[in-house]
């Protein structure tokens, strides 16, 4: 779908890179080995995205590092976006309304270091989950978004990831 959109691989490549999850950050010689492209096609589409404001840059070393420019006036328009393109909003929606008491969904593995693997791993966290319509469930997002699904249950998580959900109740604890 967005493909249509934006039709440079690399672009929307570094699109989701670095804004499924904002705390993302890498630079040009490492980004064209994760993506298994030229340094040039990459420093191209960087200096397009970064001239456009939509990333920061930071010398570090003999390097540049990059990331997403949340201060950027389209920054949560973007990461929507490309939210929306993986499916993570799908993903949260069903699980939340109709798994039973969900407290957290954390994303984990490739996407939230921001790679399209193909795989988004899911930890959903909370009591009374029904584990088997979480099995049904799973195949119906799978169709619905188009990639695959590991999702696994548990009653606390604290770890490395991305928080892609977490009910009002706990969040209110927080503060």
């Amino acid at each position: 779908m967005l493909e249509t959109l934006i039709t440079s691989k690399t672009r929307l490549r570094l699109l989701v890179k670095f804004f499924v999850n904002a705390a993302n950050q890498a630079h040009m010689r490492g980004l064209a080995d994760e993506f298994g492209e030229s340094t040039n096609a990459i420093r191209k589409e960087l200096n397009n995205l970064s001239e456009a404001g939509y990333l920061h840059k930071q010398s570090v070393g003999n390097r540049i590092d990059y990331r997403a420019n949340t201060s950027h006036p389209l920054f949560q328009s973007l990461q929507s976006i490309v939210r929306k393109y993986l499916g993570l909003d799908t993903i949260v929606e069903k699980v939340v309304d109709r798994l039973g008491e969900v407290s957290q969904v954390w994303l984990l593995g490739d996407y939230a270091r921001g790679k399209d693997s193909g795989t988004i791993d899911i930890i959903v966290v909370g009591e009374a989950i029904d584990n088997t319509y979480l099995s049904q469930l799973k195949e119906k997002i799978m169709t619905l978004i188009g990639r695959n699904i590991n999702i696994e249950l548990s009653e606390q998580y604290e770890g490395p990831g991305l928080l892609l959900y977490e009910e009002e109740e706990i969040m209110q604890n927080h503060i």
